[in-house]
């Protein structure tokens, strides 16, 4: 990924893996990377992961959610194509959000 150091032991982590569960639904899970910073804490290892229709809707969720939490990556387009933003909202759940515009 542009602009990120990983260490040799991190650069064959994963860094999300999805299991589809239904229409529109996914389980995802993601290692820790600890030469980005992060560290394996028990309640730090569950994200829910919201997939918005739109880039709009993905602001808005982002924005509202995030509200008095910690935001980790605000949205931004991404190396991968897709619309994404994470951040820990201020219950301490982890959030990530996704837009992928269909092409």
């Amino acid at each position: 990924m542009e602009g990120v150091s990983l260490s040799d032991e991190d650069s064959t982590k994963i860094m999300h893996i999805g299991l589809p569960i239904g229409k529109n639904q996914m389980l995802m899970g993601t290692d820790a990377l600890e030469s980005l910073g992060q560290k394996l804490v028990p309640g730090n290892n569950v994200h829910i992961s919201v997939h918005p229709d739109s880039k709009e809707e993905a602001d808005r969720l982002f924005t509202a959610l995030s509200e008095g939490g910690k935001v980790q990556m605000p949205m931004a387009d991404q190396p991968w194509g897709d619309y994404y933003g994470n951040f820990q909202d201020k219950f301490g759940v982890h959030w990530m959000i996704n837009y992928h515009k269909e092409e």
